[in-house]
């Protein structure tokens, strides 16, 4: 009987999480969908069929829920090959002028900064058993500032810990790729206004992922920055 791989995607409910789960399914993986909203992913769930997918309700900004989520994964399908820290969230309160958000400051930061490290320390002990694939969302405005508001350095931060990451798990096996995209078409932005620029759908940033997941062992896409075509920044 043939062992399907499994992946594990938080953020999974909407937007570039939910396109790369239907993209990892179409490639035959078993896929596990993470996110705080339960009702989108059961229904992504139903969509992609209960014996490919399963649902786990999951804040990634609390380590103990993290904790219940691999558990849950490894419950289901005994094994973790790629995990893809995919959560987070931007709010646009700038440094300088407007109304103080402190409340809104503290939650991006641990959703997008210490849910990511905390999905990556939870998940690498059972990577390393695998050979597995650890990715990371981070964001062009982590690789070039170009916005005026905290959720920028986070993104920055991002891009510290996928480094860190892939330094500390040379000689193991384990991959590491940062995903970086531009603007991209989702519910992400919530009442955040977009840059009037072109967007990216959601598939194809999944593309990306599922590009960088498949390739040979021996080769680790390390970073994947990409903008739809004519972004200037």
């Amino acid at each position: 009987m043939k062992e399907h791989k499994v992946f594990l995607i938080t953020g999974a409910s909407t937007g570039i999480g939910a396109a790369t789960a239907r993209m990892a399914v179409d490639a035959g993986y078993r896929v596990v969908l993470a996110a705080r909203s339960l009702d989108k992913l059961e229904a992504l769930s139903d969509e992609l069929g209960r014996e490919h997918a399963r649902a786990v309700q999951c804040d990634v900004s609390d380590w103990r829920q993290q904790e219940e989520m691999f558990r849950f994964a490894l419950e289901q399908f005994g094994r973790l090959d790629v995990v893809f820290a995919n959560a987070g969230f931007s709010k646009g309160s700038p440094f300088y002028g407007g109304e103080d958000k402190p409340d809104e400051w503290r939650d991006m930061v641990l959703t997008n900064v210490y849910g990511a490290a905390a999905t990556a320390r939870l998940s690498l002990p059972w990577l390393v058993k695998t050979g597995g694939h650890f990715l990371i969302t981070g964001s062009v405005v982590g690789h070039i500032t170009s916005t005026r508001n905290l959720y920028s350095a986070t993104k920055w931060a991002v891009t510290g810990i996928a480094q860190s990451v892939r330094n500390e798990m040379a000689g193991t096996g384990v991959r590491v790729t940062l995903i970086e995209p531009g603007v991209v078409d989702t519910p992400f932005w919530g009442t955040v206004p977009k840059p009037g620029t072109p967007e990216l759908h959601a598939d194809d940033v999944a593309r990306a992922v599922l590009y960088a997941v498949s390739q040979p062992p021996h080769v680790d896409v390390n970073d994947v920055l990409i903008r739809p075509t004519g972004q200037p920044h």
